[in-house]
């Protein structure tokens, strides 16, 4: 069997020879050669007496031999799904095996079916088949077909799945009779193939698939079909132009004769809501709308609960959670707008996870450095920072490093806080293993794939579920690319933001310096002698000094971080990502609406720390602690037996505008 370059007529002749119809129970063999003995021989037998057994008792009668072929328990049974063709073709064999001859062959078939059989020629011995009506080439390697070719008898031509990108081939020298051309799934583009789609190529044809190519100019190519005057079926989804708002009542009110438009009946209603449509083709805009929607998130565990309390050096840490997706870019657009003054950002990816290349100026390096907290063991439960938090699934490979991009320990911790506390300058590293962790590192998935522009929805603090109001609104008039990411699809992520703070100038824990301790002891006990209740008083005034001091970092302080803290590159991890396939858009769908199910990263462990914290700043005053205390206890309890981990999931819709009315395309022109 050939591998490549094989013509439909070899392919043809592959299929007879895998029907056995010379071999038995076919043919002729030892099985029924009585049958078809010489006239003479016959002749001959016709004086022996009738009482005496005519034939070899070892020979199948005619009944016996098609019951082997027909029944579908016999191993010579022809496989499920054979054609009509080929039942018939196996029973003539037994019945009458010397007609199958060539000419036979060539006079008999009016379909022929040579579907996925790596034909790329449609070579001349196809003239052969005199009354050929349906040639069905689908799925094969064909690139240019020679019309002449083909036989002029055809009605039916159907060549999908093929890589042909031009029609030009097809218009030589056409069958003049055809009715139905199948050139769906290939790669017919650009704005000349209108040309070839005319009554002058096609005058018969009532039915037409351009599906899925990648036909861009709507108004050029129905243009050219409203000449075929006896169309009544078309296909034409799966192009980039039927992206467009206006795509189906524009091809309606084009062609008046139209019964169906991709596999959808038009009605008498749609004919006449876009009534005049046509007339307006030169001004109507030549792009796509689309309106993507990001709904709520829930499950999303709440790290902050894992942190300890901040000391007076900090790091004060807070945390912001959002969702990414990638969207076509468009260079000859106007690009993606706000809907409702809904804020949304182009994201540029933070120092991350994933590293960077090798290159950083080092006078960047020592403002990159992220101190990592020193958490005692007794904070954070075993079962809490277990692998559980962050299933394998839901975080990559490259974000199962610690939150921190710079790995550092307890003690080198203590030195760099100590440094940044007296005003110092962070030490260079002094190898090359230093230098590699303190480059920034970038999470994969926080990139755009090439060609796309990643959007994100404002970024919102932690809630159990999280309601991210998003909705933009994208204008693309580059539909070829365009079409390449719908059958792509788009890639959702949940980020969660992590930003260490620190104070700009240390609070002074002792207010005596410790340079006058030192300075005549001797003379200050002296002194104090007489002055000792003096001095009460004065250290009683430095304790309540202390303590308003404590009680305004505790309440004022805090609404006056952001002027007094200097902030830390945010660190990023992905909580979650997911593919959404946007292909139900080409094929006519209007909006794509799914759940994104990320798996279960919350753990009991994280969701009681959650649940302890709510119930404590629900707390008014603590007498009512006290009264609360059995219910708070009782209520954990059935959490604890009741308890199912909530899946992170995040809502999306993808919608593609269409117009209803030729009203409101017209108003959507003058918008």
């Amino acid at each position: 069997m050939e591998a490549r370059g094989r013509t439909v007529s070899a392919a043809v002749q592959e299929h007879l020879r895998r029907l056995c119809l010379h071999e038995f129970p076919c043919g002729i063999g030892s099985w029924n050669k009585s049958r078809f003995l010489p006239q003479t021989w016959r002749s001959w037998r016709e004086l022996i007496p009738r009482e005496e057994v005519v034939g070899s008792p070892g020979e199948e009668t005619v009944e016996d031999l098609l019951g082997l072929v027909c029944s579908p328990h016999s191993p010579w049974a022809l496989l499920e799904g054979s054609s009509a063709e080929d039942r018939f073709l196996r029973q003539l064999a037994i019945q009458n095996p010397r007609m199958l001859k060539d000419t036979f062959f060539y006079s008999y078939f009016r379909s022929l079916q040579v579907v996925d059989k790596q034909v790329s020629l449609v070579d001349k011995d196809l003239l052969k088949f005199s009354k050929l009506e349906e040639l069905v080439l689908s799925a094969n390697q064909i690139k240019e077909i020679d019309a002449a070719n083909l036989p002029p008898t055809l009605k039916v031509l159907e060549l999908y799945g093929n890589s042909i990108s031009s029609m030009e081939c097809l218009c030589v020298r056409p069958p003049a009779g055809l009715q139905h051309l199948g050139l769906g799934h290939n790669k017919l583009l650009g704005p000349s193939q209108s040309l070839y789609v005319t009554a002058r190529h096609w005058p018969n044809l009532m039915s037409l698939d351009l599906g899925f190519n990648a036909l861009t100019d709507l108004q050029s190519v129905v243009g050219s079909l409203s000449s075929l005057r006896r169309l009544r079926l078309l296909v034409l989804q799966g192009n980039p132009l039927a992206l467009v708002p206006y795509y189906r009542g524009f091809t309606i009110d084009s062609l008046a004769g139209l019964c169906a438009l991709d596999d959808v009946t038009v009605s008498p209603s749609e004919k006449h809501q876009f009534r005049g449509l046509s007339r307006s083709g030169d001004f109507l805009a030549h792009e796509a709308q689309f309106v993507v929607t990001i709904g709520s998130v829930t499950g999303v565990l709440d790290t902050s609960v894992l942190d300890p309390e901040p000391g007076p050096q900090g790091p004060f840490i807070t945390y912001s959670y959002y969702v990414t997706y990638d969207f076509v870019e468009d260079e000859e657009g106007e690009g993606s707008e706000y809907v409702e003054g809904v804020l949304a950002e182009i994201v540029k990816p933070s120092p991350s996870v994933e590293q960077l290349g090798d290159k950083i100026p080092e006078e960047v390096i020592p403002k990159e450095v992220i101190p990592e907290e020193v958490i005692p063991e007794e904070v954070i439960p075993k079962e809490v920072i277990s692998e559980e938090v962050i299933p394998e699934e839901v975080i990559p490979e490259e974000a199962k490093d610690p939150v921190e991009s710079v790995p550092t320990t307890t003690s080198q911790s203590a030195e760099m806080e100590e440094s940044l506390a007296s005003g110092g300058s962070t030490p260079l590293p002094t190898s090359a293993e230093e230098l590699a962790k303190l480059r920034p590192r970038i999470d994969l998935q926080l990139c755009p794939s090439p060609g796309t522009v990643l959007f994100s929805t404002v970024r919102k603090p932690w809630a159990d579920v999280i309601q991210c109001n998003y909705e933009m609104q994208h204008r693309l008039r580059d539909l070829v690319p365009l079409k390449a990411f719908l059958l792509a699809g788009t890639t959702v992520t949940v980020v969660e933001e992590k930003i260490l703070s620190w104070p700009v100038v240390p609070p002074l824990v002792d207010s005596p310096l410790s340079t006058k301790k030192g300075k005549g002891e001797k003379d200050k006990k002296q002194k104090e002698k007489g002055k000792k209740g003096k001095d009460g008083n004065n250290k009683a005034a430095a304790k309540g000094e202390k303590e308003t001091a404590k009680e305004w970092k505790g309440s004022k302080k805090k609404r006056e971080l952001p002027k007094e803290l200097r902030q830390d590159p945010p660190i990023l991890r992905v909580l979650g990502s997911g593919r959404v396939l946007l292909e139900p858009l080409l094929m006519g769908e209007p909006l794509v609406s799914t759940v994104c199910n990320f798996g279960v990263i919350r753990t009991m462990e994280s969701d009681r720390l959650t649940f302890f914290r709510e119930s404590k700043n629900k707390k008014a005053k603590k007498a009512g602690e006290t009264r609360k205390s059995k219910p708070k206890f009782s209520a954990v309890s059935v959490y604890d037996s009741d308890y199912q981990p909530e899946p992170l999931t995040v809502e999306v819709q993808i919608q593609l505008n269409q117009c209803r009315s030729a009203g409101e395309a017209l108003r959507m022109l003058a918008a």
